[in-house]
């Protein structure tokens, strides 16, 4: 039996299994839970971030507009299921003009260290780097510094300091759709300055694991156990038809989380629906955040799909690992 390191949360959206299979994660039969008309100005709303807020949840939501322009939203829900998002995006407060101008930002994320929900997202200063802010009410928010130099995507803190240093995943990229990826761990005393920067997995090459064969990057903020600190990633394969994004499993360290202690071969997910195969980018499984259960092990996985809409897969904790075990290289 595999414990997670954390709180209970006994509101948590849930759907027990209804069919057996060989993957270890199922899907919500009310997919997708967001559509891409989630707020009055939204051409898609996907790759968002969700957390436990009050009696509640609370989330940032990428929201990419009728023009086609990316920006991220504050979002509420009682149940975790069915949210209002904002019609207006994000206003950062922070001491530094030239780092407030906004170029573009996506794909967020966001997890609660002592008293500051912290948001990171791929934010545009002279290309993709990671940006970084925090909020106590999810209405006023301040904008820190950039934690890279462009280019770079992809950044999930870790839900804790380890060793005394906070920790940041990250994948250094390219200005463009970038055809590679390997991920990263950077380390930091005090959130701003960065570095002791360590490799921790790469995309996999040849036939024996292909799902993962082009890149590879950080998907939610991993989840503390008693066997290590369990990840899921997302996955690319370049084909015929482009990309194919489909999500795998891992577990670090604890204490040295650029070790990995196992990883699936094998896929935990991939584009097998028709809201993920069809959209405004076909083929695309990309999960980036998660919410757990310490007492029963439960988890929700959100995810985009077709980078157009949001959907909810659930495992378990028991299942997870039991499967990464299994499938690891």
């Amino acid at each position: 039996m595999t414990k997670i390191i954390g709180t209970n949360l006994t509101n948590m959206p849930w759907q027990e299994r209804k069919t057996e299979g060989p993957l270890p994660l199922w899907r919500f039969d009310q997919n997708p839970i967001i559509g891409r008309d989630g707020n009055k100005v939204s051409n898609s709303v996907f790759n968002s971030a969700i957390v436990p807020y009050k009696d509640g949840y609370a989330g940032v939501f990428r929201c990419d507009s009728r023009s086609i322009s990316m920006d991220i939203f504050a979002g509420f829900s009682d149940d975790g299921i069915h949210w209002h998002i904002e019609d207006e995006p994000i206003r950062f407060e922070g001491d530094d003009p030239e780092i407030l101008n906004r170029e573009f930002r996506y794909d967020p994320r966001v997890i609660l260290i002592d008293d500051k929900y912290y948001i990171t997202w791929c934010n545009g200063y002279h290309g993709p780097t990671i940006g970084l802010g925090w909020t106590k009410d999810f209405k006023t928010f301040v904008q820190m510094e950039n934690a890279f130099l462009p280019f770079n995507r992809n950044g999930v803190l870790f839900p804790r300091k380890i060793n005394g240093e906070y920790m940041m995943l990250s994948r250094p990229s390219d200005n463009g759709h970038t055809p590679f990826g390997d991920i990263f761990i950077s380390r930091s005393p005090d959130l701003t300055y960065w570095g002791k920067h360590r490799f921790v997995m790469g995309a996999e090459k040849g036939d024996y694991s292909a799902w993962q064969s082009t890149k590879i990057g950080p998907g939610p903020v991993p989840i503390e156990t008693d066997e290590g600190w369990l990840i899921i990633y997302h996955g690319v394969i370049t084909t015929c038809n482009g990309f194919v994004y489909r999500m795998g499993s891992a577990l670090l360290d604890i204490d040295e989380p650029w070790k990995v202690l196992y990883r699936t071969r094998d896929y935990i997910m991939a584009p097998d629906v028709p809201y993920e195969q069809l959209g405004d980018v076909s083929n695309v499984v990309f999960p980036c955040a998660t919410i757990q259960d310490s007492a029963t092990g439960r988890i929700a996985i959100y995810y985009g799909a077709a980078d157009t809409v949001t959907g909810i897969a659930f495992t378990t904790v028991d299942e997870l690992v039991a499967y990464t075990k299994k499938n690891s290289f």
